[in-house]
Order: structure tokens, then sequence, then C-alpha cells
């Protein structure tokens, strides 16, 4: 089929180009707008308790007064409020309210702390539109327009809560978006200047995969319109590196296939087609298994994941398409000029480094896996002391970010939880009027709960059959000590709710709550479909039953490795007080996807040296020499451009940087490099049980006669392979 291919793409160029270039204009012109959300429970489903909170508390009190802005008032002179002062933000609030601004419904004087430093403007918006951006636009007018009423005053303002979080992320993430674009740029281009020496292929990739971003995307506005998913402003960071990372791993399989073809003789466009034909299987493999494991993020219970899973699958589908089609037209148009002005690539480097590494592994396969397989375990002890956090907002931009400061000071100035109260609604379940008698003794059991600053009656509904008890914690709501009392308060909430009621629990804390519950639900149903359905694309690949299991294995050792490391780096060295609560999904996707790739093209090329007629050890050897350097450089590059994640300044992204470039230098320079190879190499031919696809279909041929120009070309491939 690859061969098919190769032969259509290389012998219509132009054509194929012409289509790809259609394709683009098409889909970007008639794509819709990409739409975004910040909410956090927005990323649960309705079964979940904080979510039925939110809905009884939209029903029985639709007027409930629930800040989506606070703006936080103090003295330019640090010292405490006066009289004055007091007036002045009386009055900035009654200005505030009577300009209409979008979404606003309601805007109130706060209360003032307890030193007396602090006061609150309260700014209600319309709940319907709740992390949406026009609620972001919405807070970037109170923020101007606060600061302007705040002239002539002895107050500084500053606008926090959840709409100026969504506004300060929104920038954060157009910043971060223009600094990984910038890095992911100049690290592919520099390293491929340096691996070839030539500038066309240099910019080759980058133009190629821009195209496909630019298709990629607007499939992915189609498909998000299309099922109603929700997106969120970390997708397109993420969808940056995914794109440009995996683009050129594909590009450096075929071209470095494309260069060893060349040096063995093939005429330019003969050379492609073998070169499609010979690492097709293994790049087409490489991206199924990206493709699957992406794809199996529509499992997770989080809306967050749910949309980035098939976003990242549609990005790597166009990637995986246009390595096997647009990539060889193109250079099969250019032809060998695309190398110039270098000439390296008429003659294969004695490659002394890898024919090394390859003799070292051949001689001595079980040093090899016992050191390889020792570091990875050794790091994989760091996942013992692994914590989850679980502020989104706060990790996706930084502490700088002007509602980060409010919401930090809001902290020292006010209760810990006092920004996101905890409320308990009590419903009649036959809908009358519940007894009022049980109020006192309902809120004082509340009230008593451990990690509870106080309790109070709130409101009641017009009929009396919902009650709204509000819960003040006693620490800031995304905190590990905030989720445990969350989930005291609930069992206390539900065993003590008075016959005929029902309990539920709502606020921050309580969907943190809820989205630690889903997290977990994700780690037993997605990892192990993934780890499945990858297993059966290498059994395919393999026609092999044995390596499957043990190349899974492999990959979750170096998982393992990567979340050790990166707990002991941010939570040890750093001071994190934990990772944030999705990285261990994200991450076991990109290092067990995309680390894949490289465990595939090296057992892949292993295979091919097998059929050449050598024994597993030899096989596994000259594996390392020839796919060696293609590895190293695709994981170095991939790893360097997931590491320019760390430039966006926010916990979510410097952490997902770190890890999954670290997992993917483990995937390439530890498993696929050493583990892979040398343990195939000890088991042996039982490696490919129940099949044969390691045996040589027909002895391995002696080399006829050739001239000494090619005798040169041949010395460095024993096998003399031809097409």
């Amino acid at each position: 089929m690859f061969r098919r291919i190769g032969n259509v793409v290389v012998r219509h160029p132009v054509w194929t180009i012409v289509a790809w270039l259609i394709a683009a204009v098409a889909i970007v012109a008639t794509a819709p707008s990409l739409p975004s959300n910040s909410d956090e429970s927005s990323f649960l489903p309705k079964s979940y308790e904080s979510i039925k909170a939110a809905d009884i508390q939209a029903k029985a009190f639709p007027a409930a007064f629930t800040p989506s802005a606070i703006a936080l008032y103090q003295r330019t002179d640090g010292g405490k409020l006066t009289a004055a002062d007091t007036k002045d933000v009386e009055r900035i609030s009654s200005e505030l309210g009577e300009k209409k601004i979008d979404q606003v419904q309601k805007v109130v004087p706060g209360q003032p702390s307890s030193d007396g430093r602090y006061t609150m403007t309260l700014v209600q918006m319309d709940s319907k539109n709740a992390g949406q951006p026009v609620q972001a636009d919405a807070a970037k007018v109170l923020r101007d327009d606060v600061k302007q009423l705040v002239k002539g005053t002895d107050l500084e303002v500053k606008l926090g809560g959840s709409a100026a979080q969504a506004l300060d992320q929104q920038d954060s993430s157009k910043r971060g978006e223009a600094l990984i674009g910038i890095g992911t740029f100049v690290i592919i281009l520099v390293t491929l200047l340096i691996i070839f020496r030539a500038p066309i292929l240099a910019f080759l990739p980058l133009i190629t995969i821009g195209l496909v971003s630019a298709i990629a995307n607007g499939l992915i506005a189609y498909a998000t319109k299309l099922f109603g998913l929700q997106a969120n402003s970390s997708i397109s960071s993420i969808l940056i590196v995914v794109l440009f990372g995996v683009g050129t791993d594909y590009f450096l399989f075929l071209m470095f296939r494309y260069r060893e073809r060349l040096r063995l003789g093939d005429e330019p466009k003969q050379a492609m087609v073998n070169a499609v034909d010979r690492v097709g299987e293994a790049i087409a493999s490489a991206a199924g298994a990206v493709i699957i494991a992406f794809l199996a993020l529509v499992l997770s219970t989080l809306g967050f994941l749910k949309q980035m899973g098939p976003a990242l699958a549609i990005a790597v589908t166009v990637t995986l398409i246009a390595g096997l089609t647009l990539i060889p037209a193109v250079v099969s148009l250019i032809g060998p000029k695309v190398f110039w002005p270098s000439k390296s690539w008429q003659r294969e480097p004695e490659n002394a480094r890898f024919a090394a590494l390859g003799r070292g592994v051949q001689k001595r396969p079980a040093l090899a896996t016992a050191l390889s397989g020792l570091v990875l375990v050794v790091l994989s002890l760091g996942t013992l002391g692994f914590n989850a956090t679980f502020d989104l907002a706060a990790g996706s931009m930084p502490k700088t970010k002007e509602s980060m400061v409010v919401q930090d000071e809001m902290q020292k100035a006010y209760s810990a939880g006092a920004a996101a109260p905890t409320d308990v609604y009590l419903s009649s379940t036959d809908g009358k009027a519940i007894d009022t008698t049980v109020f006192d003794a309902y809120v004082k059991k509340l009230a008593a709960v451990d990690g509870v600053a106080n309790a109070r009656l709130a409101q009641l509904n017009k009929d009396g059959s919902t009650i709204d008890f509000n819960v003040t914690l006693k620490y800031e709501a995304s905190t590990d000590k905030a989720i445990e009392t969350v989930g005291r308060v609930r069992e206390v909430a539900h065993a003590d709710a008075p016959p005929g009621t029902e309990a539920v629990v709502g606020g921050m804390s309580s969907i943190y709550k809820d989205i630690d519950t889903a997290v977990t639900h994700d780690y037993k149903t997605v990892f192990p479909v993934a780890a499945l359905l990858i297993m059966l694309i290498l059994g395919l690949l393999l026609r092999s039953v044995v390596a499957p299991w043990y190349l899974i294995a492999s990959v979750g050792l170096g998982f393992g490795a990567t979340l050790g490391a990166t707990v002991w780096i941010f939570q040890g060295a750093v001071g994190h007080s934990g990772l944030m609560f999705m990285l261990p999904v994200i991450m076991y996707l990109f290092v067990v996807a995309i680390g894949t790739d490289y465990n595939i093209l090296m057992i892949a090329r292993l295979r091919e040296e097998a059929r050449e007629g050598r024994e597993p050890r030899e096989a596994a050897g000259m594996a390392l020499r020839h796919a060696g350097p293609t590895v190293a450089a695709a994981g170095f590059i991939l790893a360097a451009t997931f590491a320019t994640m760390m430039l966006a300044g926010n916990a979510l992204l410097t952490e997902m940087g770190f890890a999954v470039s670290f997992g993917i230098a483990v995937a390439a320079f530890v498993m696929a490099m050493f583990f892979t190879p040398s343990l195939t190499a000890l088991i042996g031919h039982a490696a490919w049980w129940p099949g044969h696809a390691d045996r040589a279909k027909e002895p391995a041929a002696t080399p006829a006669p050739v001239s000494g120009g090619e005798r040169d070309t041949l010395a460095h491939d024993p096998a003399g392979r031809r097409n």
C-alpha cells in the first residue's frame, strides 16, 4: 500500500501540492471560530454533586448573588480605610452599576476586612455565560472603568474574581502561544541546519507544517461546533507543539530513509518511492498509536480532556497524511537539491558513535537491558510523592497577574475561604416547605465540621422547599485541606439531613472535589484503554503477541520515570505544593503515544535487519546503527519543542513542558536506544511469536562486483540492500 502511495505522489507531485493548497484555502475560509471556556464546572458531567448543586441554585435561587468579579480596594498609603474612603467605594459601586456594562446584572459594595484595610465591590454577571469570552470582555471594561472612577481618591483598586481570571488567562495564553511558537520555530530550524547543513531542508518542514496547522485548526473548529465540544485556551499552545513536533518527527523519519536510499544508488524519484515504502508503515503505525491514545480521552469525564483528545487526534491525522503525501511530493519535485549546498548526503559517514553503541548492545544485551531498566525504575520511585493541585486558573497564568494578586490579598485580608464559599442546599423530597425548627441544629452540625470557619442560613426559596446554608472554610478553595474539608462537609450534610430532605454541596471546593474523583476515574479508564489499543497496533505492525507486551511495559516504565522526575523537580526542588491535577493523564498519553513512535521505528528497523538474514543480536546492533541517528535527531527536536511550553510563564504549561519533554527524551535515548533493542535481542526469535516476522524470506544475497564508488557506499550496508 505504501509503495502505491509513494508511486502516485512522486508521479504527480504538482497535483498533490495543488490539492493541499486548495484544501487549505477552502477549510480556512469556511471554518467557524473556535469557542473557549475557562469555567471549571463545565469540565464535569451533570451527574456530579457540585453540578447538581449549581442546578438547584439556578432553579431555587435564580436571583442569588454570586460575584463573577471582585474589585478590591485599599488605601494608597496602606493604612486603615476612613469614612470618606467607604463613601468613595459606595459611589464607585453605584456608578459602575449605572454604566449598564454588558453581562453585568448587579453591582453592590462588599464587606470590609476585619483589619479595616480592605473593602470590596461585588459584581454579578449572567450565570448562563460563566467562563465564556464575553465575560472576559466585560471584565476588561470593568477593570478600565473602576480604575478611572478611583482617580482623585486616596484608594487604589484591583479587579479579581472568575471573570477577571478568564481575562488574565486569555492574555497570558496569547503571550505563551507567541513564545512557544517562536521557540518551536527556532529550535526546529537550528537543529535541522546542524543535522543536514541544508537551508532548504531546514525550512521545508516549517513551511509544510504551517500549512498543515491551518488545515488542522479549521477541521478542529468544525468538529468542535459539530459535536458541541468545549475549548480551552491551553489547547492552542499544546496544538502548536504537537503539530510541529510530531510533524518534524515524521519528516525526519522520511528524510533519513530518503538519504539512505540515495546513498545506495537509487535514482532520486525511485529513492523517494522506496523511502515511503520502507518507512511508511512505521510512520502510519506511530501516528496510529498517537491518534488512538488521544481518542481514548473521549472516555474522560472532564470536558477539558474530552475536547483535547479529538482536537489532537485530528491534528496528528492531518500530519500523517501530509507526511505520506505532501512532503514526499515537495521533496521529489526538488530532488537531491534539497540537500544543497551540503554534499554529505552522497556518502554515508562513519557514524562511529552509533555503530559503537550498536556493537555494545549486540555484545552485551543483558547489561544494556539491566542498566537502562534500572534508570527507569529508580526515577519511577518519585511517583510515590505525587500530590495533585486543582486551581486551574492559578496554574494557567503567572502569580503577578492582577486577578492572582487579588486572590492572594483576599486570602490574607479575609478568611481564606471567603472568596469562594461553600453552599449546602437542603431540599424537601416531596416539594413541601421544610420545618424551620431544624435549622439551628443543622447549622451547628455544619459549623462543627473540622476545617469550617463558620456556617449560617443564607436564604430560603419562595415556598420554603429549598434552603441555602452558607459554609465558609478556613482554607482557600483549591487547597488539599479545603477539598478534604468539603468531603467531611458532604458526609455531615448527607447524614444529618432532616427526615424528608436531601442535601447537596456546591461551590468551588466541591467542584474541585468532583474533579479529583473524575481524574481518578480517568486513571482507571483512559490509561488501560489507551494501552490496550496501542498494543493492538503494535501487534498488527509486528505480527507478534509477545513484543507488544514488553514494548508497552517499557513505555509504562518511561511514564513512571517521567512522573517521578517531575515530582522530584517541581515538588521537591522548586517547592510546588503539588502538580496540576490533569498532568498525569496528559503526560501518560503524550509519553506513551508519542514515545511509542521511537520504539516502533527502532523495532521496525530491527525486524527489517533480521529479514536480511541476521541473528537477533546482530539485527539489534545494526538497527541501532542505522535508526539511532534518526531517533536521536527526532527525539531531541520533539523534546526541545515541548520544552518551549516552559516559556509560557504559568505553572500548568511549565510542568507540562518539562514532563513531556523529559518523557520524550527518556523514550528516545533510554527506551528506544537501549532498553527495547537489547531486550528484543535477549528474547531472540521468541519476541516475534507466534509469527516469524523476523525470519529472512530467502538467504541474504552475496553482493555482486561493483564499481569503486559504489563499493565505498555499500561498505556501510553489508547486506547490499536493493529494491
